[in-house]
């Protein structure tokens, strides 16, 4: 994560105990004129891709608190909080351009990150049925939030994808993006099996 310095375009904020985070205030006004800053001070377009693949990033960690909220099991909670923070890091990772001061301060993503994924799906798929082809997104309340949460990584991939034809950035992120979309669909398979929850098949048309 990004270790906020001194030298952080934010850290002139006025400070008011009763309007702070970290002793930041939580509205600087500084975007209202429609952009955002980077870390290491460069400001873009709100609308720019970079923007929109580390927001939709932070879209999908709010679809994985919400697949929290539906009261997983303890070992999927603690992954899903782990993944949360990962995600921060993902964040981050997005939000820091190659070359500016803020890199050397930053744990980019790497190979690591993705083998670990990995792992995790190789564990889950474990506790989920054998995979015969499309299924309902669906089940379970803890279920249904992973599909949706699923489905918003793979947004966040696709914009990471963009970003990468149009500037330079960590290709270990849309890997990693990847990576976290199967993982996030074996686990809702998993709750559904674990609660009992049949699946179903996608039918074909002319077969329903």
């Amino acid at each position: 994560m990004v270790d906020r310095r001194s030298d952080d375009p934010l850290s002139t904020i006025n400070r008011s105990p009763s309007t702070t985070l970290w002793g930041m205030k939580l509205y600087t006004k500084t975007g209202d004129g429609g952009t955002t800053g980077l870390y290491g001070a460069d400001r873009v377009s709100k609308a720019n891709i970079r923007v929109e693949a580390y927001g939709t990033v932070d879209e999908l960690n709010s679809a994985i608190g919400l697949a929290r909220a539906h009261g997983p099991s303890p070992e999927m909670d603690a992954d899903l909080e782990y993944l949360q923070n990962a995600l921060f890091d993902v964040g981050a990772d997005l939000a820091t351009r190659s070359g500016t001061t803020y890199e050397r301060k930053l744990s980019r993503m790497d190979e690591q990150d993705v083998t670990f994924l990995e792992a995790m799906i190789d564990r889950y798929q474990e506790s989920a049925p054998p995979f015969t082809g499309f299924v309902h997104p669906g089940g379970t309340p803890v279920a249904a939030s992973l599909h949706v949460a699923r489905t918003v990584a793979r947004r966040a991939e696709r914009e990471v994808i963009r970003l990468l034809h149009e500037e330079d950035a960590n290709a270990h992120v849309q890997v990693y993006l990847n990576r976290l979309s199967d993982l996030l669909f074996v686990m809702a398979r998993a709750a559904n099996q674990a609660a009992g929850i049949g699946e179903h098949a996608w039918l074909v048309k002319g077969r329903r």
